[in-house]
């Protein structure tokens, strides 16, 4: 995890919406996706909206574990109400 956060910060009003990243890696793909779901559980982040619980629903999809995601894959998935945003 990349962050310059830290407990107790304080989020101003005016702040760039990457607060954090997280990057996993495995031997494999199941793997690699086992421990990205392993750290959003294990995150917790009070006072703001975060896009975790898209993300969680992101990696759950099977288009996605299986890797067969496309440049609008996104925008597909929040069209047909699979998952949503803050």
């Amino acid at each position: 995890m990349d962050t310059h956060c830290y407990a107790g910060y304080l989020v101003p009003p005016y702040y760039d919406s990457m607060l954090a990243k997280i990057i996993v890696h495995a031997e494999t793909r199941g793997a690699a996706i086992a421990r990205m779901e392993t750290a959003l559980d294990g995150i917790s982040v009070e006072g703001i909206q975060t896009t975790i619980p898209f993300l969680k629903t992101v990696i759950q999809q099977p288009e996605f574990r299986d890797g067969r995601t496309h440049v609008r894959w996104i925008e597909a998935l929040l069209a047909r109400g699979a998952a949503s945003l803050p």
